[in-house]
């Protein structure tokens, strides 16, 4: 049987007494808990989140949590404050991240819903003409790199995809790809 520790007059043990209890489905062993542990869970959380109405929700949150998973909790491993703050801390944690998460999913839907204006003909020309450029310049390929060149880059494949289709070493195909695009870079740097 274990022995009672004391601290400071304090009976530790008076915790994971409370705890075990709360384990075994006693509400009043958790109204007891709750009103000895909720201002240290709530530090944990105010620490983490630096935010007092989060550490409210996540002390609320972490102490729901203490009372569904009660019934795993094992002294031998450990007291129960520690392991109250652990619960507390990774709640915490966890609740900073989803904050964090969708803070850059916002700025990522705002990034990308932001409109740049631009003028349409501009751009049509400018298209049409870098369109013109690189025809021309596929034209300047040996049929076999342009074969390569165009299941890569036109259907989506990858080198080894397109030297199956080919019935090519891959060596080979990767070879003509890139002696393609090579006289591909070179021929649009010349036109500029």
């Amino acid at each position: 049987m274990r022995q009672p520790r004391h601290t400071g007059g304090r009976q530790v043990d008076d915790l994971d007494d409370l705890l075990l209890r709360v384990g075994a489905g006693e509400l009043r062993a958790f109204e007891l808990l709750y009103d000895r542990t909720a201002a240290l869970v709530h530090s944990v959380a105010r620490d983490v989140l630096d935010d007092e109405q989060q550490a409210e929700e996540v002390t609320q949150e972490a102490l729901v949590e203490v009372w569904r998973t009660a019934a795993r909790y094992r002294p031998e491993r450990g007291g129960a404050v520690p392991w109250l703050l652990t619960v507390a801390h990774r709640r915490a944690v966890d609740r900073l991240r989803s904050v964090r998460s969708a803070r850059e999913r916002e700025a990522r839907f705002v990034a990308r819903s932001h409109e740049t204006a631009h003028d349409s003909v501009v751009e049509a020309v400018l298209t049409r003409g870098e369109y013109r450029q690189v025809r021309r310049c596929l034209s300047t390929l040996t049929a076999l790199q342009l074969e390569a060149v165009a299941l890569t880059y036109y259907c989506g494949l990858t080198y080894r995809e397109a030297a199956q289709r080919l019935t090519a070493p891959a060596s080979t195909v990767k070879t003509r790809l890139r002696d393609g695009l090579i006289r591909l870079r070179d021929c649009l740097n010349a036109q500029r």
